[in-house]
């Protein structure tokens, strides 16, 4: 017994199979009946395809099963593909067997829904054509990144995502019950990453990273992943440059691979190119402002983080993402050093990219001074206790070391222009939502 070759929409939509018998299955997208004939347009994870369903050129049993099929039935259909330039993709299907899988009940999402309902139905929504792009993208940046470290030399290390300290902000932690203990989920994998550049010197990570943030913005998530290097011997500078050269890598591996999908998104292939191949600026906190308070006549005091707002404005004047560098010390984290030509300013840098799409990237070069560190810790209200691991970093052959995290979602979202966040993922987890 012969077994069943099964063809992908995409090979037919590139014309390889013009005027041959095929077979392909996968779900009804849309359908419409009229009288002896069904108009359908098939999807498989490659793309849609017209499929004609005539009654007469197959068993009257397929015809009906054909005309009765709603939307989201799966099915297998075997049929002669001809080239037709009113059809999607400019192909069609003549089909001449049907074999529905399972009967679908009527789709209950419909036009013109409201974007609570869709993330209340997200585990049928990410069926969709948008979606379904957007997760392609997303998958070829994760790719990326993986493709990026490991020819740059870097090894992949794994952290503990249950960890007893806090590393970004107390407020924001999510606590866990641990046997008779408590312990917290994972803001960032970097404390363990210190450890281990000592042993392997340039690594990074991908892994789920989160946030207790109360926060309703299109920006925000309790739950994204983060994709982190760490290297030895690196300074501030090194690490932006690494920044740099990791993000344009990303954009030219989705422009690669992803143009059909960014076409679906309605994304300027043109104007991603461009940024693809443009030098990123570099610029301190304290331009970032004068650039603000004399071009957009905004009045920021020097010492205020930069806000969304802030943010926003100050990318008007970027085509590029633009690293900020030397943000105040006092609004920093702990492991943040001083600079020693700008003692009031930090090593440290975010990566903002344009189109209101806000900071994709952050990092620092990391302090090597215990007692400065303990000294903010207290100021904190941490307990210096819990760090006594950390500074033995500092204690047995410290060098000078950075690192960085970038927003995985972040970088999907504006790559493929999405106006909220939560499209950047599959299942988003946010200040009020958890399911499904």
């Amino acid at each position: 017994m012969s077994k069943t070759i099964w063809t992908k929409i995409n090979d037919i939509l590139q014309g390889k199979k013009t005027n041959k018998t095929v077979n392909i299955r996968g779900w009804i997208f849309r359908t419409r009946s009229s009288g002896n004939i069904v108009f359908a347009v098939i999807r498989d994870s490659t793309g849609i395809l017209q499929a004609t369903v005539k009654k007469g050129n197959l068993p009257d049993k397929e015809f009906e099963d054909a005309k009765k099929a709603l939307i989201e039935s799966s099915l297998e259909l075997r049929g002669v593909v001809k080239e037709d330039k009113r059809a999607p993709g400019g192909y069609e299907l003549q089909v001449t067997g049907v074999n529905i899988i399972n009967f679908a009940e009527p789709f209950p999402i419909v036009k013109d829904q409201s974007p609570e309902f869709l993330l209340d139905q997200r585990h049928l929504w990410i069926r969709s054509q948008n979606l379904s792009s957007i997760l392609k993208i997303r998958s070829t940046i994760v790719g990326a990144i993986h493709k990026f470290f490991r020819d740059s030399g870097y090894y992949e290390f794994d952290a503990p995502v249950l960890q007893p300290n806090q590393c970004e902000g107390g407020s924001t932690l999510f606590e866990v019950k641990y046997y008779n203990d408590k312990t917290y989920l994972s803001q960032s994998w970097q404390l363990y990453a210190e450890a281990a550049v000592f042993s392997l010197e340039k690594i990074y990570n991908m892994g789920p990273t989160f946030r207790a943030e109360k926060s309703k913005t299109s920006r925000h998530l309790s739950e994204f992943w983060m994709a982190e290097m760490e290297a030895a011997w690196m300074d501030l500078h090194d690490v932006t440059e690494v920044a740099k050269e990791e993000v344009k890598f990303i954009l030219k591996e989705v422009l690669k691979n992803n143009k059909k999908e960014l076409e679906i998104l309605g994304q300027d292939i043109k104007k991603l190119e461009k940024i693809s191949k443009s030098k990123f600026p570099t610029i301190t906190y304290t331009e970032a402002i004068k650039i603000l308070n004399d071009k957009e006549k905004m009045n920021i005091k020097w010492g205020k983080d930069l806000r969304t707002v802030e943010e926003d404005k100050l990318m008007k004047h970027f085509e590029t993402p633009v690293v900020v560098t030397n943000y105040p010390l006092e609004i920093m984290a702990f492991y943040k050093p001083s600079d020693p030509k700008d003692p009031k300013t930090a090593l440290c840098f975010d990566m903002i990219a344009p189109g209101g799409y806000g900071e994709v990237v952050g990092g620092s070069q990391r302090s090597l001074n215990i007692k400065e560190m303990t000294k903010r810790l207290k100021d904190m209200g941490e307990k210096v206790d819990n760090y006594k691991w950390y500074f033995d970093l500092r204690r047995y052959g410290s060098v000078p070391h950075a690192g960085y995290g970038l927003g995985v979602e972040r970088v999907v979202a504006w790559i493929c222009g999405i106006d909220n966040i939560k499209d950047s993922i599959p299942f988003p987890r946010t200040l009020l939502r958890f399911k499904p």
